[in-house]
Protein backbone atom coordinates (compact mmCIF):
# COMPACT_ATOMS: atom_id res chain seq x y z
CA UNK A 1 0.00 0.00 0.00
CA UNK A 2 1.23 3.37 -1.01
CA UNK A 3 0.69 6.16 1.31
CA UNK A 4 0.48 9.92 1.52
CA UNK A 5 1.39 12.70 3.60
CA UNK A 6 -0.12 15.86 5.09
CA UNK A 7 -0.70 19.14 7.55
CA UNK A 8 -3.79 18.74 9.31
CA UNK A 9 -4.34 22.06 11.02
CA UNK A 10 -6.47 22.83 14.01
CA UNK A 11 -7.81 25.85 11.32
CA UNK A 12 -9.93 23.31 9.28
CA UNK A 13 -8.24 22.72 6.89
CA UNK A 14 -5.61 19.82 5.16
CA UNK A 15 -2.69 21.14 3.47
CA UNK A 16 -1.22 17.30 1.10
CA UNK A 17 2.47 17.58 1.12
CA UNK A 18 2.91 14.96 -0.86
CA UNK A 19 0.95 16.43 -4.03
CA UNK A 20 1.45 19.99 -3.79
CA UNK A 21 3.93 21.40 -5.71
CA UNK A 22 3.40 24.91 -3.68
CA UNK A 23 3.23 25.26 0.21
CA UNK A 24 1.98 28.48 1.66
CA UNK A 25 2.19 29.11 5.03
CA UNK A 26 1.42 32.14 6.98
CA UNK A 27 4.40 33.31 9.26
CA UNK A 28 5.67 36.71 9.27
CA UNK A 29 9.29 36.80 11.94
CA UNK A 30 9.17 40.91 12.33
CA UNK A 31 5.55 42.08 12.31
CA UNK A 32 3.11 42.25 14.98
CA UNK A 33 0.39 40.62 13.15
CA UNK A 34 1.22 37.14 12.57
CA UNK A 35 -0.79 33.92 11.54
CA UNK A 36 0.60 30.70 11.90
CA UNK A 37 -0.92 26.93 11.36
CA UNK A 38 -0.76 24.30 14.10
CA UNK A 39 -1.52 21.27 13.64
CA UNK A 40 0.23 17.36 13.07
CA UNK A 41 1.71 15.63 10.37
CA UNK A 42 -0.59 12.68 9.39
CA UNK A 43 0.14 9.54 6.96
CA UNK A 44 -2.71 8.33 4.36
CA UNK A 45 -3.21 5.70 2.34
CA UNK A 46 -3.69 6.61 -1.28
CA UNK A 47 -6.54 5.35 -3.28
CA UNK A 48 -5.75 6.71 -6.34
CA UNK A 49 -1.79 5.66 -6.21
CA UNK A 50 -1.70 3.15 -9.24
CA UNK A 51 -3.81 5.57 -11.23
CA UNK A 52 -1.17 8.30 -10.64
CA UNK A 53 1.83 5.88 -11.62
CA UNK A 54 0.39 4.57 -14.54
CA UNK A 55 0.29 8.02 -15.82
CA UNK A 56 3.84 8.10 -15.49
CA UNK A 57 4.39 5.42 -17.93
CA UNK A 58 5.02 6.94 -20.65
CA UNK A 59 7.59 9.18 -19.26
CA UNK A 60 11.11 8.81 -19.61
CA UNK A 61 12.76 7.10 -16.30
CA UNK A 62 14.89 10.13 -15.29
CA UNK A 63 11.85 11.83 -15.39
CA UNK A 64 10.35 9.13 -13.25
CA UNK A 65 13.00 9.45 -10.81
CA UNK A 66 12.23 13.00 -10.32
CA UNK A 67 9.14 12.50 -9.48
CA UNK A 68 9.94 10.21 -7.03
CA UNK A 69 12.94 12.41 -5.80
CA UNK A 70 10.22 15.68 -5.61
CA UNK A 71 8.15 12.97 -3.49
CA UNK A 72 11.38 12.34 -1.32
CA UNK A 73 12.03 15.93 -0.51
CA UNK A 74 8.36 17.10 -0.09
CA UNK A 75 8.47 14.31 2.62
CA UNK A 76 11.37 15.77 4.20
CA UNK A 77 9.81 18.79 3.97
CA UNK A 78 6.49 17.70 6.19
CA UNK A 79 9.17 16.55 8.86
CA UNK A 80 10.87 19.88 8.89
CA UNK A 81 7.72 21.74 9.27
CA UNK A 82 6.71 19.32 11.64
CA UNK A 83 9.62 20.41 13.86
CA UNK A 84 8.94 23.71 13.49
CA UNK A 85 5.13 23.90 13.69
CA UNK A 86 3.99 21.57 15.99
CA UNK A 87 2.44 22.47 18.91
CA UNK A 88 4.29 21.98 22.24
CA UNK A 89 3.28 20.76 24.84
CA UNK A 90 1.50 23.55 27.26
CA UNK A 91 3.08 24.75 29.74
CA UNK A 92 1.51 25.98 32.99
CA UNK A 93 2.67 29.37 33.39
CA UNK A 94 2.43 30.96 36.81
CA UNK A 95 1.78 34.46 36.31
CA UNK A 96 0.86 35.45 39.66
CA UNK A 97 2.21 39.60 40.23
CA UNK A 98 4.46 38.07 37.41
CA UNK A 99 4.64 39.64 33.68
CA UNK A 100 5.39 36.86 31.55
CA UNK A 101 6.84 38.04 27.68
CA UNK A 102 6.29 35.90 24.87
CA UNK A 103 8.30 36.90 22.11
CA UNK A 104 10.20 34.95 19.13
CA UNK A 105 13.78 32.72 19.73
CA UNK A 106 16.74 35.20 19.87
CA UNK A 107 18.89 35.31 16.84
CA UNK A 108 22.40 34.53 16.84
CA UNK A 109 23.73 37.26 15.67
CA UNK A 110 23.63 39.04 20.05
CA UNK A 111 20.82 41.04 18.73
CA UNK A 112 18.24 40.73 21.13
CA UNK A 113 15.09 40.36 18.03
CA UNK A 114 14.66 40.57 15.19
CA UNK A 115 11.25 41.69 15.41
CA UNK A 116 11.29 45.62 16.18
CA UNK A 117 7.96 45.01 18.54
CA UNK A 118 9.57 42.80 20.33
CA UNK A 119 12.32 44.63 20.93
CA UNK A 120 10.44 47.41 21.67
CA UNK A 121 8.01 45.95 24.16
CA UNK A 122 11.10 44.19 26.01
CA UNK A 123 13.23 47.90 26.04
CA UNK A 124 10.14 49.29 27.31
CA UNK A 125 9.97 46.92 30.18
CA UNK A 126 13.49 47.74 31.06
CA UNK A 127 13.07 51.77 30.77
CA UNK A 128 10.23 50.83 33.33
CA UNK A 129 11.85 48.77 35.24
CA UNK A 130 9.50 46.25 35.55
CA UNK A 131 11.04 42.59 36.34
CA UNK A 132 9.73 39.65 33.81
CA UNK A 133 10.14 36.28 32.44
CA UNK A 134 10.73 35.87 28.94
CA UNK A 135 9.31 32.63 27.00
CA UNK A 136 10.52 31.42 23.90
CA UNK A 137 7.71 29.08 23.19
CA UNK A 138 6.77 30.21 19.81
CA UNK A 139 3.59 30.28 20.94
CA UNK A 140 1.12 33.24 19.66
CA UNK A 141 -1.29 35.28 21.09
CA UNK A 142 -5.21 34.49 21.04
CA UNK A 143 -5.44 37.32 18.49
CA UNK A 144 -2.09 35.56 16.34
CA UNK A 145 0.64 38.33 17.89
CA UNK A 146 3.77 38.53 18.97
CA UNK A 147 4.90 39.51 21.46
CA UNK A 148 2.07 39.22 24.22
CA UNK A 149 2.32 39.16 28.11
CA UNK A 150 0.27 37.61 30.78
CA UNK A 151 -0.02 38.64 34.11
CA UNK A 152 -2.33 37.35 36.94
CA UNK A 153 -3.68 34.93 33.93
CA UNK A 154 -4.71 37.94 31.77
CA UNK A 155 -3.65 37.59 28.28
CA UNK A 156 -3.07 40.97 26.40
CA UNK A 157 -1.39 41.53 22.77
CA UNK A 158 -0.31 43.95 20.63
CA UNK A 159 2.38 46.34 22.36
CA UNK A 160 -0.29 49.55 22.66
CA UNK A 161 -2.61 47.81 24.39
CA UNK A 162 0.50 45.87 26.58
CA UNK A 163 1.33 49.17 27.53
CA UNK A 164 -1.21 50.66 28.19
CA UNK A 165 -2.40 47.87 30.27
CA UNK A 166 0.98 47.79 32.60
CA UNK A 167 0.54 51.23 32.98
CA UNK A 168 -3.34 51.04 34.26
CA UNK A 169 -2.27 48.01 36.51
CA UNK A 170 1.29 48.79 38.01
CA UNK A 171 0.84 52.44 38.00
CA UNK A 172 3.88 53.24 35.86
CA UNK A 173 3.93 55.91 33.03
CA UNK A 174 7.15 57.09 30.91
CA UNK A 175 5.55 60.11 29.59
CA UNK A 176 4.28 61.36 32.60
CA UNK A 177 6.80 65.02 32.22
CA UNK A 178 5.23 65.11 28.53
CA UNK A 179 2.61 68.14 27.94
CA UNK A 180 0.00 67.37 25.37
CA UNK A 181 1.85 68.68 22.83
CA UNK A 182 4.71 66.79 23.46
CA UNK A 183 2.07 63.36 23.59
CA UNK A 184 0.57 64.28 20.43
CA UNK A 185 4.14 64.54 17.88
CA UNK A 186 4.56 61.05 20.38
CA UNK A 187 1.87 59.79 18.88
CA UNK A 188 2.32 60.69 16.25
CA UNK A 189 5.56 59.21 15.71
CA UNK A 190 4.82 56.13 16.34
CA UNK A 191 2.64 55.95 14.06
CA UNK A 192 4.99 56.79 11.15
CA UNK A 193 7.65 54.35 12.65
CA UNK A 194 5.28 51.54 13.08
CA UNK A 195 2.87 51.52 9.87
CA UNK A 196 5.07 53.09 7.52
CA UNK A 197 8.86 53.14 8.50
CA UNK A 198 8.54 49.43 9.50
CA UNK A 199 7.56 48.30 6.38
CA UNK A 200 10.34 49.63 4.38
CA UNK A 201 12.44 47.85 7.28
CA UNK A 202 10.92 44.72 6.58
CA UNK A 203 11.59 44.79 2.67
CA UNK A 204 14.98 45.12 3.22
CA UNK A 205 15.62 42.65 5.90
CA UNK A 206 13.12 39.48 4.11
CA UNK A 207 13.17 40.35 1.08
CA UNK A 208 16.37 42.77 -0.85
CA UNK A 209 18.77 41.35 2.27
CA UNK A 210 17.22 37.85 2.67
CA UNK A 211 20.60 36.26 2.76
CA UNK A 212 21.81 37.72 5.65
CA UNK A 213 18.82 37.56 7.37
CA UNK A 214 19.31 33.97 7.14
CA UNK A 215 21.99 33.61 8.47
CA UNK A 216 21.39 35.26 12.16
CA UNK A 217 18.29 32.77 12.58
CA UNK A 218 18.87 30.49 15.75
CA UNK A 219 17.75 27.01 14.36
CA UNK A 220 19.63 24.06 15.81
CA UNK A 221 19.98 20.27 14.91
CA UNK A 222 19.81 18.22 11.78
CA UNK A 223 18.91 20.39 8.58
CA UNK A 224 18.86 23.05 10.14
CA UNK A 225 20.12 25.67 6.85
CA UNK A 226 17.59 24.05 4.99
CA UNK A 227 14.66 25.00 7.46
CA UNK A 228 16.10 28.45 7.60
CA UNK A 229 15.66 28.53 3.49
CA UNK A 230 12.51 27.21 3.80
CA UNK A 231 11.65 29.95 6.56
CA UNK A 232 13.25 32.96 5.20
CA UNK A 233 11.25 32.28 1.68
CA UNK A 234 7.81 31.40 2.89
CA UNK A 235 8.40 34.80 4.94
CA UNK A 236 9.48 36.67 2.07
CA UNK A 237 6.46 35.58 -0.33
CA UNK A 238 4.58 37.10 2.96
CA UNK A 239 5.85 40.04 3.51
CA UNK A 240 5.76 40.83 -0.49
CA UNK A 241 2.01 40.08 -0.09
CA UNK A 242 1.18 42.21 2.66
CA UNK A 243 3.44 45.30 1.66
CA UNK A 244 1.67 45.15 -1.54
CA UNK A 245 -2.15 45.52 0.55
CA UNK A 246 -0.52 47.86 2.51
CA UNK A 247 0.49 50.06 -0.72
CA UNK A 248 4.44 50.68 0.06
CA UNK A 249 4.97 47.06 -1.58
CA UNK A 250 3.31 48.52 -4.82
CA UNK A 251 6.59 50.71 -5.48
CA UNK A 252 9.94 49.83 -6.68
CA UNK A 253 13.12 49.27 -4.70
CA UNK A 254 14.44 52.70 -5.06
CA UNK A 255 11.18 54.30 -4.41
CA UNK A 256 10.67 52.40 -1.28
CA UNK A 257 14.24 53.04 -0.12
CA UNK A 258 13.36 56.43 -0.54
CA UNK A 259 10.26 56.30 1.35
CA UNK A 260 12.49 54.66 4.44
CA UNK A 261 15.56 57.44 4.25
CA UNK A 262 12.53 60.10 4.41
CA UNK A 263 11.49 59.01 7.99
CA UNK A 264 15.18 58.38 9.42
CA UNK A 265 15.79 62.13 8.54
CA UNK A 266 12.50 62.99 9.52
CA UNK A 267 13.69 60.99 13.28
CA UNK A 268 17.24 62.76 12.73
CA UNK A 269 15.91 66.22 12.69
CA UNK A 270 13.25 65.04 15.47
CA UNK A 271 16.26 64.36 17.72
CA UNK A 272 18.57 66.73 17.15
CA UNK A 273 21.37 67.13 19.70
CA UNK A 274 18.94 65.86 22.43
CA UNK A 275 19.89 62.76 24.72
CA UNK A 276 16.53 61.27 24.01
CA UNK A 277 13.46 62.30 21.17
CA UNK A 278 11.27 63.96 23.90
CA UNK A 279 13.93 65.53 25.95
CA UNK A 280 16.30 64.66 28.43
CA UNK A 281 14.39 62.08 30.35
CA UNK A 282 13.30 58.85 27.89
CA UNK A 283 9.39 58.31 27.12
CA UNK A 284 7.51 55.25 25.36
CA UNK A 285 8.97 57.00 22.12
CA UNK A 286 12.16 55.92 22.45
CA UNK A 287 11.53 51.96 23.13
CA UNK A 288 9.30 51.85 20.00
CA UNK A 289 12.16 54.20 17.68
CA UNK A 290 14.62 52.10 19.34
CA UNK A 291 13.20 48.66 18.52
CA UNK A 292 12.67 49.72 14.49
CA UNK A 293 15.96 52.03 14.40
CA UNK A 294 18.14 49.27 16.09
CA UNK A 295 17.40 46.54 13.16
CA UNK A 296 19.29 49.15 10.57
CA UNK A 297 21.84 49.48 13.23
CA UNK A 298 22.96 45.95 14.05
CA UNK A 299 21.05 43.14 11.67
CA UNK A 300 21.28 44.81 8.11
CA UNK A 301 25.32 45.11 7.73
CA UNK A 302 26.34 46.61 4.47
CA UNK A 303 22.79 48.15 3.48
CA UNK A 304 21.36 51.68 2.52
CA UNK A 305 19.93 52.00 5.95
CA UNK A 306 23.12 50.82 7.87
CA UNK A 307 25.08 52.89 5.84
CA UNK A 308 22.69 56.51 6.09
CA UNK A 309 22.59 55.31 9.91
CA UNK A 310 26.02 55.51 10.59
CA UNK A 311 27.10 57.92 8.16
CA UNK A 312 25.52 60.94 7.45
CA UNK A 313 22.67 60.95 10.42
CA UNK A 314 25.46 60.08 12.62
CA UNK A 315 23.10 61.16 15.96
CA UNK A 316 20.55 58.24 15.45
CA UNK A 317 23.83 55.94 15.94
CA UNK A 318 24.48 57.18 19.20
CA UNK A 319 21.09 57.25 20.00
CA UNK A 320 21.47 53.69 19.67
CA UNK A 321 23.85 53.30 21.25
CA UNK A 322 23.16 55.49 24.21
CA UNK A 323 20.50 53.45 25.04
CA UNK A 324 21.66 50.02 24.53
CA UNK A 325 24.71 50.55 26.75
CA UNK A 326 22.12 51.90 29.39
CA UNK A 327 19.62 49.64 29.66
CA UNK A 328 21.04 46.30 27.24
CA UNK A 329 23.95 45.92 29.26
CA UNK A 330 24.47 42.08 28.23
CA UNK A 331 23.81 43.24 24.88
CA UNK A 332 27.58 43.23 23.18
CA UNK A 333 28.18 44.46 19.62
CA UNK A 334 30.81 41.94 17.77
CA UNK A 335 31.90 45.73 16.36
CA UNK A 336 32.01 47.37 19.60
CA UNK A 337 35.15 48.08 21.20
CA UNK A 338 33.38 48.21 24.69
CA UNK A 339 33.77 44.44 26.73
CA UNK A 340 31.54 43.84 30.14
CA UNK A 341 34.23 42.51 32.90
CA UNK A 342 32.78 39.59 35.53
CA UNK A 343 33.72 40.60 39.52
CA UNK A 344 36.88 38.77 38.34
CA UNK A 345 39.94 41.32 37.70
CA UNK A 346 42.48 40.35 34.71
CA UNK A 347 42.20 39.99 30.93
CA UNK A 348 41.61 36.55 31.63
CA UNK A 349 38.56 36.95 32.96
CA UNK A 350 36.61 39.51 30.94
CA UNK A 351 33.87 38.69 28.98
CA UNK A 352 30.17 39.10 28.13
CA UNK A 353 26.80 38.21 29.53
CA UNK A 354 24.60 36.21 27.60
CA UNK A 355 21.26 38.09 26.99
CA UNK A 356 18.43 37.10 29.61
CA UNK A 357 16.48 33.77 28.27
CA UNK A 358 13.96 32.33 30.76
CA UNK A 359 15.22 34.32 34.51
CA UNK A 360 13.20 37.70 35.68
CA UNK A 361 15.28 40.82 34.77
CA UNK A 362 15.27 43.69 37.02
CA UNK A 363 17.12 46.86 35.62
CA UNK A 364 17.92 47.57 38.86
CA UNK A 365 18.30 44.08 40.65
CA UNK A 366 20.53 42.34 37.73
CA UNK A 367 23.29 44.62 37.63
CA UNK A 368 25.24 48.00 39.21
CA UNK A 369 24.70 50.98 36.84
CA UNK A 370 27.78 52.70 38.65
CA UNK A 371 29.70 49.47 38.86
CA UNK A 372 28.70 48.77 34.89
CA UNK A 373 30.28 51.96 34.37
CA UNK A 374 33.51 51.15 35.77
CA UNK A 375 34.07 48.07 33.97
CA UNK A 376 33.73 49.77 30.69
CA UNK A 377 36.75 50.41 28.51
CA UNK A 378 37.48 53.92 28.10
CA UNK A 379 38.02 53.46 24.07
CA UNK A 380 34.87 54.55 22.26
CA UNK A 381 33.24 53.00 19.56
CA UNK A 382 33.56 55.16 16.20
CA UNK A 383 32.56 54.21 13.00
CA UNK A 384 34.96 54.45 9.47
CA UNK A 385 35.06 58.18 9.58
CA UNK A 386 36.25 58.08 13.03
CA UNK A 387 33.45 60.04 14.50
CA UNK A 388 31.65 58.58 17.87
CA UNK A 389 28.97 56.65 18.50
CA UNK A 390 27.59 56.90 21.50
CA UNK A 391 28.49 61.02 23.77
CA UNK A 392 29.23 61.73 27.07
CA UNK A 393 26.14 62.16 28.63
CA UNK A 394 25.00 58.51 28.18
CA UNK A 395 24.88 58.14 32.47
CA UNK A 396 23.87 61.45 33.10
CA UNK A 397 20.19 61.97 35.20
CA UNK A 398 20.28 58.98 36.51
CA UNK A 399 18.36 59.72 39.67
CA UNK A 400 15.69 61.55 37.05
CA UNK A 401 15.48 58.97 35.12
CA UNK A 402 14.79 56.33 38.24
CA UNK A 403 12.84 58.80 39.36
CA UNK A 404 10.63 59.02 36.54
CA UNK A 405 9.39 55.26 36.50
CA UNK A 406 8.08 55.56 39.61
Amino acid sequence: MHWGVAFISSRSCVIELSRNQTLSLCWCAGSEEHYSFYGDIVAFPLQDYGGVMSGLGSDSWWKKTLYLTGGALLAAAAYLLHELLAIRKEQKVDSKDAIILHQFSRPNNGVPSLSPFCLKLETYLRMADLPYQNYFDGKLSPQGKMPWIEYNNTRVSGTEFIIDFLEDKLGVGLNKNLNPHERAVSRAVTKMVEEHFYWTLAYCQWVDNLHETQKMLSINGPLSDLLKWILCHLTKGIVKREMYGQGIGRFSEEEIYTLMEKDMRSLAGLLGDKKYLMGPKFSTLDATVFGHLAQAMWTLPGTRPERLIKGELINLAMYCERIRRKFWPEWHDDNDNTVYETDDSGEESRTHTALQDFSFYSRTGTFDEDATENSISQTPDTDFTGQSLFDSDVDMDELADHEQCK
